[in-house]
């Protein structure tokens, strides 16, 4: 379930977002995340998907001493569905996404997601 202490987006909304997101890597990788949670820090929105859930290719892979190649890959990966994130952010924070950044750890397992959000209208 995501968390937030987001005061800019409301509890719903980031809730709204965090499964959106992990929906997306399910449908995108076939396994998901155990955990979001979701921090805005000015003009910048992070993602950590903790208790990343990965596939048995990629557990073998790690097993046998080429976790490199799954970091690679994930990241080429994240890169090719940068809209769909994007999208998803610009829905929940009415703002366009100018820049993404992926990252996945294996060890624990999570991936980490920034997006830098064009600055807000003045109002």
């Amino acid at each position: 379930m995501p968390r937030s202490d987001n005061p800019a987006m409301s509890p719903v909304a980031t809730d709204a977002l965090g499964n959106e997101l992990v929906e997306i890597v399910r449908a995108s990788y076939g396994t998901g995340a155990g955990r979001v949670t979701i921090r805005r820090c000015g003009d910048a929105l992070v993602a950590f998907l903790d208790e990343l859930e990965l596939q048995p290719g990629e557990r073998f892979l790690i097993d046998h001493g080429r976790a490199e190649t799954v970091v690679r890959t994930r990241a080429a990966y994240e890169q090719k569905i940068r809209s769909t994130f994007a999208a998803a952010v610009e829905r929940a924070t009415g703002r366009r996404v100018v820049s993404f950044v992926s990252n996945t750890h294996l060890e624990p397992p999570y991936a980490i997601e920034v997006f830098r959000l064009a600055p807000s209208a003045a109002p």
